[in-house]
């Protein structure tokens, strides 16, 4: 967040662990991008976290490495590869502290949602970047555990929230319907005027999105449509704009 913009820019992006169109697995394509988003915090999904092993597996550190502006905090969800597969909150700013919460239920993919606390002016920014399931059941489950006091309604939380990443509730269910009763949300368009944001080539499901509250207002929104963005991976960045004040 810088004083010469006077704005806050946030995007979710889940990159399907790096692997394009293409079918080639390219942590370096997904920086690029990364770098044209000019974002102050970067939610991602899908990413592979193998300390040690080739940097298509290692991509949380390879991000890191060609990423060197940013911060970062990984959340684990499940063993992949020799290492983890989960969440990464990519920052400009101050990162205070960081923790994975479960959402797993029953016996489908583990599932979470990581928590990053950012320094903000004099403010602390709780961001949760959040990854759900593809059954209704489970994003029922997930959705109130969400919303609970274990996640979003902690009571030792002193500032502002922002939850976004790929949320899978194409039907606009529960899910959706719980974050807006307790946050503002927008319709993201793209180039097509659509609303849908998956997959990334032409989208017609809504799978990505932000919510957001007060002191936080919306600027403007984006699906990232850049010709790199539309190959590394099958989702396309979703940007959004804030003041913040």
């Amino acid at each position: 967040m810088s004083a010469e913009r006077k704005t806050l820019r946030v995007a979710t992006y889940n990159i399907h662990k790096c692997k394009g169109l293409d079918r080639r697995t390219r942590p370096e394509r997904i920086a690029a991008v990364i770098e044209e988003l000019d974002a102050d915090i970067v939610a991602l999904q899908e990413v592979v976290h193998a300390p040690g092993g080739a940097s298509h597996f290692d991509q949380a550190q390879e991000l890191a490495r060609l990423l060197r502006e940013y911060g970062w905090s990984f959340g684990e969800n499940r063993p992949l590869e020799g290492g983890a597969y989960g969440n990464m909150t990519l920052t400009r700013l101050p990162l205070l502290s960081a923790k994975n919460h479960d959402l797993s239920h029953a016996k489908r993919e583990r599932r979470g949602v990581l928590q990053t606390d950012l320094e903000a002016g004099e403010r602390t920014l709780h961001v949760f970047n959040a990854h759900l399931g593809t059954s209704i059941r489970e994003r029922r489950h997930q959705a109130r555990k969400l919303v609970g006091e274990e996640v979003l309604a902690q009571p030792e939380l002193s500032g502002p929230r922002l939850v976004l990443g790929d949320f899978n509730d194409w039907h606009q269910g529960l899910t959706t319907q719980l974050l807006r009763d307790s946050f503002e949300s927008f319709h993201p368009r793209h180039a097509f005027r659509m609303r849908a944001t998956f997959p990334g080539v032409m989208p017609f499901v809504t799978l990505d999105h932000c919510y957001y509250e007060a002191p936080l207002t919306l600027l403007e929104t984006k699906l990232w449509r850049s010709p790199k963005a539309l190959v590394a991976s099958d989702h396309l960045p979703l940007v959004a704009d804030f003041h913040w004040e």
